[in-house]
């Protein structure tokens, strides 16, 4: 299965980058590709493609805002998970919603 996603938290600093990191470590355990865009206090880094989104199966949205450029997921299946949803229990997530 091959997600993408965006992580976001309302100070773009510390947990924006450690629900990155989460995800990319743990996806390789759930037979998942990822490619996780950033929206931070530097803003956007790791730009999800146009080509990441067409050939995703799924877009996570880790964050407890708005993110930018929504709109450009409207064709694929997005799920929205809190921050620490991601930070307390990320192979929950995996499992609750990356399942082929």
């Amino acid at each position: 299965m091959k997600i993408i996603a965006v992580t976001a938290c309302p100070t773009g600093i510390a947990h924006t980058y450690m629900a990155a990191d989460a995800l990319t470590k743990a996806a390789p355990k759930h037979s998942v590709q990822i490619k996780v865009e950033t929206q931070g206090a530097m803003g956007i880094e790791n730009l999800l493609t146009p080509h990441d989104i067409a050939n995703a199966d799924k877009v996570l949205i880790v964050s407890d805002i708005e993110i930018e450029q929504v709109a450009r997921f409207d064709s694929i299946p997005c799920v929205r998970i809190s921050i620490e949803e991601v930070l307390l229990n990320v192979d929950k997530v995996f499992i609750a919603h990356c399942r082929a």
